[in-house]
């Protein structure tokens, strides 16, 4: 009978891998047809051959509003939530899984949204991705914390990110972080610090700050809800890079 059992979670987990395959090449296919989804090729981007960089507000969006990122933006929902929030400002979610922000992308078009875009693309390249000073405001919302030293050098927050992301702000433009995780809040604030950023305000649990802003306890993913529900406090800190 355990022989039996064993088959049988063996196969539902083959069946289970199976059905999300086919959903991802779905989403794959119907992201290529999306208005709003931009999926550019790392070699076109490392080549200086991006047709948007420096351009986004005139060409994409056909404005000049000011311009938000959300990076890691995973399955959309605050780069959503935010366009409909603030119809006086252009947004983009950044995040190299194109499946996840699938649903993001799908919403905006089914609810006629037209100041938010999807980007597919790896972080790293944002500094290529975005004229200098083309950016108004960032978001990094629940990014990996990347524990493990050897995986410092893509923790979001680090020195080389904050220099990608000063590049390509305008001067007084806002980083907000919000995350789960202590680790990344706590490394994230000594780093500002030590090297003499400017931090707006930072506070360990955003629930229980009535100073937090409508934006932060206002949105609230998927996995921000699952957070929650765990107990974990959603902590945030909003700065500027100097």
């Amino acid at each position: 009978m355990k022989g039996l059992w064993g088959i049988l979670f063996i196969f539902t987990k083959i069946l289970n891998f199976l059905v999300g395959s086919k959903n991802k090449l779905k989403r794959f296919r119907e992201n290529e047809t999306f208005s709003n989804v931009v999926q550019p090729t790392r070699e076109e981007v490392l080549e200086g051959n991006f047709e948007y960089r420096n351009k986004w507000g005139s060409e994409l969006f056909g404005n000049d509003k000011p311009i938000v990122l959300e990076l890691g933006c995973g399955k959309g929902e605050y780069s959503v939530a935010l366009a409909q929030a603030y119809p006086e400002k252009n947004f983009i979610g950044i995040d190299i899984k194109g499946a996840r922000f699938w649903r993001g992308a799908k919403t905006a078009l089914e609810e006629g949204l037209q100041n938010v875009a999807f980007l597919r693309t790896q972080i790293e390249l944002v500094d290529l991705l975005f004229g200098e000073n083309e950016i108004d405001e960032i978001w990094i919302t629940f990014p990996d914390p990347q524990i493990k030293y050897k995986r410092t050098k893509h923790r979001m927050t680090n020195s080389e990110f904050l220099q990608k992301y000063k590049k390509i702000l305008k001067p007084g433009g806002l980083v907000n972080l919000k995350t789960d995780s202590e680790f990344m809040h706590g490394y994230t604030l000594g780093l500002l610090h030590g090297e003499g950023h400017e931090v707006v305000q930072a506070n360990h649990n955003v629930y229980k700050n009535e100073y937090s802003p409508k934006e932060v306890t206002g949105i609230q993913t998927f996995y921000e809800k699952q957070y929650l529900e765990q107990g974990k406090p959603i902590t945030y800190i909003q700065f500027r890079i100097k």
